[in-house]
């Protein structure tokens, strides 16, 4: 009994102490989430600010729904109106949910998909039903059923089709959503007509508003924001180029380079650019939706979307170039100054291409004639004249390589003496003995500390031993610079292709602008130049 008694104590005693535990856990977290609290609304307002900040174009178009939304609900909230629809104008406070976007061509997409696919639903359940009710109650059944599945089986196949669920993948989810429902419910409702013409009005008020919206107050252009975004891109290229080539021969520890985060300015020029294929495709499908407002009759969008991938793979040398900023092995800062100059001038050209090409694009016009000037191939000429200068960096010394792997040789021994007798480096070993013998000594404090030490140590002066080591990363460096001169040749191609397809104007030599910082003053600038007639 007193056992038993005994043990009844313990675990009431151990209740205790979880209980009392499980008190203390939460009064340390009650003040965490007290601080949590009071942060919060100033930590919301400062995204809802940033949000608006970053583009004024989102507070427009969400005032823009909410108006959308105040107008069809008066159809339930004024009487008369009430009245006349009835419980089917729900349908349009539903559609002006589902059918506003952010530009005109993505609103026009999806209300005219909504509004014909409702119309077709309508129309093909309005025969079936007219069919069935020539018949019995139960042969009606079976018609409805079979109706039902096989025209599902066949939309559902449609939607896998590349063009239509491109296009139109939309309308045909409201068709299958539309004719089942109109189709299902007129087995227990009579008047199925009045049912579908009622739905398609209110639907149709729904979408009206919706595009009234879009295209008649602040619209937003899916074909103005495809423009747009190209012409950034390329800016944005050109910025990192010569960002990335000045901090290349600034003296910088690799530590600050690590260290370096999203916001980095050279990151934030390419992001947009290797980030773009989706957004691109998406924008050209809404702009083909969109009125015509240039002279050509059917708008290139695709064009740019092609232009946008021959970008992605010069953006991808650009990351190739900014990946040169964080290497382990660098070329001495004294060895780098000697080609600061070349690389500067070379860099320079890139990026007046560049900017050449945005302007261009910018302004509906073709590139100048001499874009790829005698400029460029005198920088081209004046980097290799300055490689051809140093033969002793690229080709290297037997004396230098006599002395690296003479202090390789020193490192060995020193290691091999100081580690305990019969063990060997494990960076010479490959086989199962080894990585066991590694996994003990991992264990190991001490010998854990001397690995980090010593290894280290040894492989830098192994990677220093090579013949070409102080070179090879400013010849990758160099390298990338000249691909990207090869690659230019891709990317004029593509933006003079595009302005031949585009009607673009012819260039004229007063259509030369100075590129500043100022966006608004260029703007201007280009607006006066322009002449009559242009897009």
């Amino acid at each position: 009994m007193f056992p038993k008694v005994h043990a009844g104590m313990e675990m009431a005693m151990e209740r205790n102490r979880d209980c009392t535990k499980t008190m203390g856990n939460w009064e340390k977290h009650i003040p965490v989430f007290a601080q949590k609290m009071k942060t919060y609304p100033g930590l919301l307002w400062k995204t809802m600010w940033k949000v608006g900040h970053d583009d004024p174009r989102r507070v427009i178009h969400a005032f823009k729904v909410g108006l959308s939304l105040t107008l069809v609900s008066l159809l339930y909230l004024m009487e008369p109106l009430f009245k006349g629809i009835g419980q089917d104008a729900i349908w349009a406070v539903m559609t002006v949910v589902v059918v506003s976007e952010f530009t005109a061509g993505a609103t026009l997409c999806k209300g005219l998909n909504r509004g014909f696919g409702t119309l077709l639903a309508g129309s093909l359940a309005f025969i079936f039903e007219y069919i069935a009710t020539e018949s019995g109650r139960v042969f009606r059944a079976v018609f409805i059923g079979a109706a039902v599945f096989l025209v599902g089986s066949a939309a559902t196949y449609l939607r896998f089709f590349p063009y239509i669920k491109k296009n139109y993948d939309y309308g045909v989810v409201i068709f299958l959503l539309t004719f089942n429902l109109i189709t299902v419910s007129s087995y227990r409702v009579d008047d199925v007509l009045k049912i579908a013409h009622d739905r398609f009005f209110t639907i149709a008020i729904g979408c009206g508003v919706c595009l009234l919206m879009s295209l008649l107050i602040f619209p937003n252009w899916s074909g103005e924001e495809l423009h747009n975004s190209t012409v950034l891109k390329l800016e944005g290229l050109a910025k990192s180029i010569e960002a990335c080539v000045n901090e290349y021969f600034v003296a910088t520890d690799i530590k600050d380079t690590e260290n370096q985060s999203s916001e980095d300015p050279i990151y934030e020029g390419y992001e947009a650019v290797l980030d773009s294929k989706s957004k691109d495709e998406a924008l050209a499908q809404y702009a083909s939706w969109e009125p015509r407002h240039s002279r050509c009759h059917l708008f290139p969008w695709q064009r740019y979307v092609k232009l946008g991938g021959v970008l992605r793979h010069f953006g991808y040398t650009v990351v190739a170039l900014h990946g040169c900023l964080r290497t382990e092995i660098r070329t001495p800062q004294s060895a780098r100054t000697l080609f600061k100059d070349p690389c500067n001038r070379l860099a320079g050209e890139i990026s007046k291409v560049l900017m050449e090409l945005a302007n261009s694009i910018r302004n509906h016009r073709h590139c100048s004639p001499e874009i790829l000037s005698d400029h460029l191939h005198e920088a081209l000429q004046d980097l290799n004249t300055a490689i051809k200068s140093q033969p002793r960096l690229f080709l290297g010394s037997n004396k230098n390589q006599a002395t690296n792997m003479l202090a390789l040789a020193a490192a060995q021994a020193s290691q091999k003496h100081e580690k305990a007798p019969g063990v060997s480096l494990s960076s010479v070993k490959t086989d199962s003995s080894a990585l066991m013998e590694w996994k003990s000594r991992r264990a190991s404090d001490s010998k854990e500390a001397e690995r980090k030490v010593l290894r280290p140590q040894l492989s830098k002066i192994a990677m220093t031993s090579l013949e070409f080591s102080e070179a090879l990363p400013f010849a990758a460096f160099a390298s990338l610079l000249v691909e990207m001169v090869a690659k230019l040749d891709n990317v004029i191609e593509e933006v003079e292709g595009l302005g031949r397809a585009a009607c673009y104007k012819e260039y004229q030599p007063c259509d030369e602008v100075v590129v500043t910082c100022d966006r608004k003053k260029i703007n201007v600038s280009q607006h006066h130049v322009q002449p009559d007639g242009a897009d």
